[in-house]
């Protein structure tokens, strides 16, 4: 399996990191009812859960560009380092949003869009 594959199961991974910061050691969590519990929470813990909504907004994109990109026979190693690209930078973007840099998470968020983009249209 190539690395760029390897990256698409990553960030399929990475919503459930997001979901796991946003509900860490919060008092009186409700397995129950999560989504309820995380809608009363502040600060870190609500940057933590939009992170994980848009990690999985932004998935679909990055799949189908590796798809894409690997399907067209571009350059595999092209197809990894933008691949892995993306992963860092939406990393950084999670913790730049728990941290609450928004000027940095807009950063991390561009990139990991530029990289998929690149992605796409790397074989042609």
């Amino acid at each position: 399996m190539t690395v760029a594959l390897w990256c698409v199961l990553v960030a399929a991974l990475l919503p459930y990191l997001a979901a796991t910061i946003a509900k860490a050691g919060g008092s009186g969590y409700d397995n129950r009812d999560p989504r309820a519990w995380l809608e009363r929470q502040e600060g870190w813990r609500v940057r933590a859960n939009n992170a994980q909504l848009n990690s999985f907004e932004a998935f679909p994109f990055f799949a189908a560009a590796v798809i894409v990109a690997q399907m067209l026979q571009a350059p595999q190693e092209r197809v990894d380092a933008l691949a892995v690209i993306f992963i860092a930078a939406r990393l950084a973007y999670l913790a730049c949003y728990v941290a609450d840099w928004h000027w940095a998470r807009s950063i991390a968020w561009l990139l990991g869009l530029m990289a998929c983009v690149f992605l796409f249209v790397s074989g042609s």
